[in-house]
């Protein structure tokens, strides 16, 4: 792993496992690697609430997670480049974190 990377690493862990909106944030990051979103769709896509949608989307861009195109209701969401170069890195830590879920869940 590069030195540039590693930061990723333990910011990703820390969107994502350290705070309580973190599977909500793996959702997201999933889907608009796959089809960028703006945060109406993500919101049907996901059936939450629009306004929850949009706060994990800034926590998401203010660590330039994703990146976004457009204004207002139009904005539409892609992951930016630094996380497409390191999606590898975000799957690897997401299936850690679900594995470690799915065991506790079965104790």
């Amino acid at each position: 792993m590069s030195g540039s990377t590693r930061p990723l690493k333990y910011l990703l862990g820390w969107l994502i496992a350290g705070t309580r909106g973190g599977t909500t944030r793996a959702k997201i990051i999933k889907i608009i690697k796959e089809t960028p979103q703006n945060a109406n769709q993500l919101a049907n896509l996901l059936e939450m609430d629009y306004r929850t949608i949009r706060h994990h989307l800034k926590v998401l861009q203010k660590n330039k997670i994703i990146t976004s195109a457009g204004d207002r209701y139009g904005t539409t969401y892609f992951l930016s480049p630094g996380m497409e170069e390191n999606y590898a890195l975000f799957e690897e830590i997401v299936d850690k974190i679900w594995k470690k879920q799915k065991k506790e869940e079965n104790k």
